[in-house]
């Protein structure tokens, strides 16, 4: 029996400057392209769980207002990866800035329970923020 694809319920699409300088970073951090379009340039990324459009930025695109760099100010978006410290030493390979280096994070969910990960912050080519995240598991607090 063949199974449907998993989809989730809500997935950002970035609008880019150059489609395939896009891909060649998200390529690098672990993204495998699930579909990709030519008219207007479009690829469709999965992570594990995570996903993510992307589309070239054209005249009919969405855009309510004109595109100011760096692209998404005010967001990040987390990405749940099995190894931070993988994905950093591939993003600084080919040359990508780190915006904050690996660095481990303890969360409160509870009043007695924190839940950690690793993190690291990156910007995409167009100024996108993203937080690669390596879960730690829980601790309780004192």
């Amino acid at each position: 029996m063949l199974r449907d694809p998993y989809w989730n319920a809500l997935v950002p699409e970035l609008t880019v400057d150059q489609i395939e300088v896009s891909l060649r970073f998200y390529t690098t951090a672990g993204f495998s392209v699930r579909f990709q379009r030519d008219a207007p340039p479009f690829a469709y990324l999965e992570l594990g769980q995570a996903q993510l459009m992307l589309e070239q930025q054209h005249e009919r695109g969405w855009n309510v207002t004109p595109l100011d760099r760096p692209l998404g100010r005010g967001i990040n978006l987390q990405i749940e990866v099995p190894d931070a410290n993988a994905v950093r030493s591939a993003l600084v390979a080919t040359g990508v800035t780190i915006f904050r280096e690996v660095k481990d994070t303890w969360y409160s969910v509870t009043p007695n329970v924190q839940k950690g990960q690793r993190e690291l912050l990156v910007q995409d080519p167009d100024g996108y923020l993203l937080r690669f995240a390596q879960h730690l598991g829980s601790r309780g607090t004192a």
